[in-house]
């Protein structure tokens, strides 16, 4: 589906500069800027969900106390 954007002259122009700079057209350019700006987003915004837990348990390890040793003798088990 077509999607028409307007931007102001001065930042047309940045954005054509830059888009000859990097050898793609200006499509392509917005493109990647775009879905770039999707991914900056979506990993901020999963980080201020998670903000309220994270670092907050505190734990004695229980089972993840073990973990370097187990993998240790995993590692000497395939030789």
């Amino acid at each position: 589906m077509p999607t028409s954007v307007r931007f102001d002259p001065e930042l047309e122009a940045r954005l054509r500069k830059l888009a000859e700079a990097e050898g793609v057209s200006l499509s392509e350019l917005i493109r990647r800027a775009a879905a770039r700006y999707c991914d900056e987003l979506t990993a901020a915004s999963l980080a201020r969900r998670l903000a309220d837990v994270l670092g907050v348990v505190h734990s004695s390890g229980g089972r993840a106390r073990r973990t370097g040793e187990a993998f240790r003798e995993v590692l000497r088990g395939r030789r």
